[in-house]
């Protein structure tokens, strides 16, 4: 079966970064593009940054210049590098396989001021 697995997170001060990875076995990763997405509490989950196969990377607005995302296809991972992360960014944060309903299982990270 299709799983997808993260891993990384966690607490951090403010300005620190953190590195998301995301496992994925069960499909052929390489023919699929990947996003992240967030959810912080109370609140509905929002798009974080997604990497189409073949396209442009796109960002949302406020971790543009802070996040980067990338994948190795021959570890079949996808990787949400976060640098000067800020309290605002505490969620829990999912990562998903474009154009399916695969995502993980989700990560917490935690900043704080």
């Amino acid at each position: 079966q299709v799983q997808l697995v993260q891993s990384g997170g966690g607490l951090v001060q403010a300005g620190g970064s953190l590195r998301l990875s995301c496992a994925v076995s069960g499909i052929t990763f390489r023919n699929y593009g990947i996003g992240w997405s967030r959810q912080a509490p109370g609140n509905q989950r929002e798009f974080v940054a997604r990497m189409p196969n073949g396209g442009n990377t796109v960002y949302k607005a406020s971790v543009q210049g802070r996040f980067a995302i990338s994948r190795d296809d021959a570890k079949n991972t996808g990787y949400l590098q976060m640098n000067n992360l800020q309290p605002e960014d505490t969620a829990v944060y999912y990562c998903y396989l474009l154009g399916t309903t695969y995502w993980g299982q989700g990560t917490q990270v935690t900043v704080s001021s």
